[in-house]
């Protein structure tokens, strides 16, 4: 599919600050006047109703050992989807709580449906039309939280949140002062150049690049297997990680990718992805990382013929205080469902008129 590039810069500004859900969401949960039956939540998540503590420890069990390839490597082969309405970080109104119970859960989802609907006309024009389009275009399955109930995607730390950030050198507190600069421009409509489009918006790298991040549409990922390889194909974008499993070293230090440069090997029946060689460019690395430092540890493990845990660690020392994990169940869809080929193009065609636009507007001296 295709979509409007501004459409997508909100997107992705949403999922940045997902960690920032409203408090309400979790106040909701907790002022619940009336228990609810288990099997309502569960409906809801498509999962049978399993006590939450419970749920929890399943998410980290690894998978028995039967799904194996011809070749005898554990098999993560199919088409997944990750969507999810659970929050990267955890919302203020249930602090304390990782996981919440059945009647606190069915709340949480109600609140945060409501909230990530596209088909609410409350808040004005304005907020309607940053909704851009509605229900029909979006993955419904993102209005379900985790089936395990937790309350936040990272698991680590404990309280569920992004680690502080370190001191900030002058030269990286000025490439974020530039970034948003650049973004204020474009969104007044008077970039000056090509380069205060943002790297989605230019249709280079949007949630292709890893870590993977649960959006609004295209959740999708293929997994392909052979002797010594796996390959992940997103349904965004274009990309596809062809991953070396066979013990192949990572690159030399100077050469760096949009995607970075990753190595797998197999722990058992979990796949141990190590990606770094990042690009420096901004909005390559995720949640603004150094691209010198970065690192990400991805853990794939089947624990049932339909769901993979997806779990990935964070490290930064020019960053974050320290490094977090986050843990995300992705779900074997419908096989009769197709992966088509992603087109991203607008703005490779459009790019003149927004520049010739910005520059007559400038003529006429409309600069606001």
């Amino acid at each position: 599919m295709n979509h409007r590039p501004l459409y997508i810069l909100g997107a992705l500004a949403a999922l940045l600050a997902a960690g920032a859900a409203s408090p309400t969401a979790g106040q909701t949960a907790a002022s619940a006047q009336a228990a609810k039956p288990a099997a309502k939540a569960a409906a809801k998540t498509g999962t049978a109703a399993a006590k939450p503590a419970a749920a929890k420890s399943a998410a980290h069990t690894p998978a028995t050992g039967k799904w194996k390839t011809p070749w005898g490597d554990p098999d993560l082969q199919g088409v997944w989807n990750d969507a999810t309405a659970t929050p990267l970080e955890r919302p203020g109104g249930v602090a304390g709580k990782n996981v919440l119970s059945d009647e606190e859960a069915d709340n949480f989802q109600d609140t945060l449906a409501n909230d990530l609907s596209r088909d609410r006309r409350d808040g004005g024009a304005e907020a309607d039309v940053n909704r851009a389009y509605n229900e029909h275009w979006m993955d419904s399955r993102r209005l379900k939280i985790t089936a395990d109930h937790r309350t936040s995607l990272i698991v680590e730390p404990a309280e569920g949140r992004i680690p502080d950030l370190v001191k900030l050198s002058p030269e990286r507190q000025q490439e974020r002062a530039d970034r948003a600069a650049a973004l204020a421009r474009f969104n007044a409509g008077l970039p000056d150049s090509y380069t205060d489009f943002s790297l989605p918006i230019r249709c280079i790298i949007r949630t292709d690049s890893p870590p993977y991040m649960p959006i609004i549409y295209n959740n999708d990922f293929q997994i392909f297997q052979s002797p010594g390889y796996v390959v992940i194909q997103p349904e965004m974008i274009h990309s596809a990680r062809i991953i070396p499993v066979d013990g192949k070293p990572h690159l030399a230090k100077d050469l760096h990718q949009w995607l970075g440069d990753a190595r797998g090997h197999w722990d058992g029946d979990t796949l141990v992805v190590e990606t770094t060689n990042f690009r420096s460019d901004p909005g390559v690395v995720f949640q603004g990382a150094d691209a010198s430092t970065f690192k990400i540890t991805e853990r794939f493990t089947r624990v049932a013929g339909d769901s993979i845990n997806y779990e990935y660690t964070v490290e930064d020392p020019k960053t974050w205080t320290k490094p977090w994990t986050v843990l995300i169940p992705w779900n074997k869809i419908d096989p009769k469902e197709q992966m088509y080929e992603y087109a991203c193009h607008e703005d490779n065609y459009d790019m003149a008129h927004f520049l010739t636009g910005a520059r007559d507007r400038e003529r006429r001296g409309d600069t606001k």
